[in-house]
């Protein structure tokens, strides 16, 4: 299957998982409650996202308007939760490209509505207390499935931040192949690496772990604090 477009049933899987989740969470479910017919209204949105992502015109209605009827219901803090689910169906059903395209739309999608319901002021609050997101997570690897050029010397391009986060095990991160410059990390301490910083991993043992990319430093002054532990 070719990963230069997105096809339709892929648009399709990834509404009906981003959905599920949705609507078994505590923060978005009551909201979506008001939803009578799933059916029509996921039709409804794989036309959204056809011609978002494939320019096919399927869609003719207003997103805004139609979130404006709802406004009393959604918070400003909904729309990061909704692209941190929209973050976990896309990275888990499409390849990294088309899953940080699609992300990449979410966020302009998200910001638009934000500001057409809660204006910029509340836009910027939300902005400023609530974590970056990333546009990109690795599925898991362990020990037999990491990928070889995580284990000798790499670096992110700029303006690109990641987050190694262990969930099993312990993983050394080394700056530079210098040993003088090393930190270990296990599920209590994620490793946070700056854009054009050469490194690599060790593994110490069976792990399991994921990394999640960013478009913005993920946290203010981190990657500098925590790669050089």
């Amino acid at each position: 299957m070719t990963t230069d477009k997105i096809e339709e049933a892929q648009i399709r899987a990834v509404l009906q998982q981003f959905y599920a989740l949705v609507r078994d969470d505590p923060l978005l479910g009551p909201p979506f409650s008001v939803v009578t017919d799933w059916d029509e209204h996921l039709g409804r949105l794989a036309d959204f996202w056809s011609s978002l992502m494939l320019t096919s015109g399927r869609y003719k209605g207003n997103p805004v308007a139609l979130h404006l009827v709802h406004a009393p219901s959604i918070r400003p803090e909904m729309f990061v939760r909704w692209l941190e689910l929209w973050t976990e169906a896309t990275s888990s059903l499409l390849p990294p490209r088309l899953a940080a395209e699609m992300q990449t739309k979410a966020q302009k999608v998200a910001a638009r509505l934000s500001l057409a319901l809660h204006g910029p002021s509340s836009q910027a609050s939300a902005g400023r207390s609530r974590p970056a997101l990333p546009y990109r997570i690795t599925p898991e690897f362990n020990e037999e499935s990491i990928p070889a050029p995580l284990l000798s010397e790499h670096s992110l391009k700029a303006g690109t931040w990641g987050v190694l986060r262990v969930r099993e095990g312990l993983i050394r991160f080394v700056k530079g192949g210098d040993v003088t410059s090393q930190s270990h990390h296990d599920s209590q301490t994620p490793a946070f690496i700056s854009p054009e910083t050469p490194h690599h991993l060790e593994l110490l043992g069976p792990v399991k772990f994921q990394i999640e990319f960013y478009n913005v430093p993920p946290q203010e002054g981190a990657s500098e604090r925590k790669s050089n532990a």
